[in-house]
């Protein structure tokens, strides 16, 4: 890591953004190239896509400040975001930042992220600096947040993975993304692991980039709007799952009442998905077999591949000519001013 430690000034050379891609759809480089400039480095860790998906990563990665790795298998987003923040520790960096595929980021969002912690009082606990975002369906987002009259930040209980900046030192403190929850809330689960530790979670007031939840749609029923997510079954068994598992290790409850708190959950999904959403069967299924793996803390990928291990090692590709060496620190020769 570098000499820079968290509580100095974040520059846009200290960043590394980290990019999660699944099958990106076509318009993904453009969304690409507003996070690039901002950083010093850029890693895109690519779960299996097809191989056309991969030849276009490749064809972004002709830059030389994207770095490019492919995982022979689907590995979930946790694996692959503790896979690109080892990549960026390699490389040098001491901060990352954290973005979906499908985020389309402002132009001065890093510049921004580190004015709101240079002015952040408590820069030592710091565990998350997170970016407040337009959702693509107009619809309000909901994180807990709670009021600091006169500054562009708020504290809050939580932020979703895209556009949150780490430190990586505290990171480190706190421990990797958990990787045995596949996809649906590794951030939640990570920012409740940093609150019981003592670390604080911000996010910015200002909208820094536009993200969706899914792919929601609304329906209008006796005069009121009801979104729905519309997530494949599979996202729908994680979301089940890992929440009745959050709720049994962090939620309050006596006796066996989070297992009931998570039915009644998983009860409204249900009901949602048969008004709502298409494939009704297989989402209702997917929703009980996750509530069911929950409880018993069956975790892990919901079909894994056979003959193959989520913890088996990566395939890195060296997408441009002259990548950096693992351990050498890309800035060394870098004349990317900063953010």
């Amino acid at each position: 890591m570098s000499d820079r430690v968290p509580d100095q000034p974040i520059h846009g050379t200290d960043v590394c953004a980290i990019v999660v891609t699944y099958r990106p759809d076509a318009a993904f480089p453009a969304r690409l190239s507003g996070v690039s400039p901002q950083v010093g480095m850029t890693v895109i860790v690519d779960n299996a896509s097809s191989d056309a998906e991969r030849s276009m990563l490749r064809e972004a990665a002709s830059d030389p400040n994207i770095d490019l790795v492919f995982n022979a298998e689907n590995l979930g987003l946790a694996r692959a975001l503790n896979i690109g923040i080892q990549r960026a520790a390699t490389l040098g960096y001491s901060w990352v930042l954290l973005l979906d595929q499908d985020t389309r980021v402002e132009l001065d969002m890093v510049r921004t992220l580190s004015a709101i912690h240079a002015s952040f009082p408590d820069r030592e606990r710091l565990a998350v600096l997170g970016s407040n975002f337009s959702d693509a369906t107009e619809r309000t987002n909901d994180a807990i947040g709670h009021e600091s009259p006169g500054e562009h930040w708020e504290e809050v209980e939580r932020v979703i993975t895209s556009g949150s900046l780490l430190p990586l030192e505290t990171h480190f403190a706190i421990g990797p993304f958990r990787e045995e929850f596949f996809i649906d809330y590794v951030d939640e689960e990570y920012c409740l692991r940093a609150k019981a530790k003592g670390y604080r979670i911000i996010k910015s007031r200002k909208h820094l980039m536009s993200h969706a939840i899914g792919s929601p749609t609304v329906r209008k029923m006796f005069g009121t709007s009801k979104w729905t997510t519309n997530h494949a079954p599979d996202r729908r068994y994680y979301i089940a799952r890992n929440n009745t598992v959050l709720l049994r290790e962090y939620g309050d409850y006596r006796a066996g009442m989070w297992a009931w708190k998570s039915f009644r959950r998983c009860l409204r999904q249900c009901k949602r998905i048969a008004l709502y959403e298409q494939m009704k069967t297989r989402k209702i299924a997917a929703v009980i077999h996750g509530l069911w793996d929950g409880i018993r803390g069956n975790m892990g990928p919901r079909n894994p591949q056979p003959h193959t291990s989520t913890t088996a090692p990566t395939t890195a590709a060296s997408a441009a000519s002259g990548r950096n060496t693992p351990g050498e620190n890309p800035r060394k020769r870098q004349t990317k001013p900063a953010a």
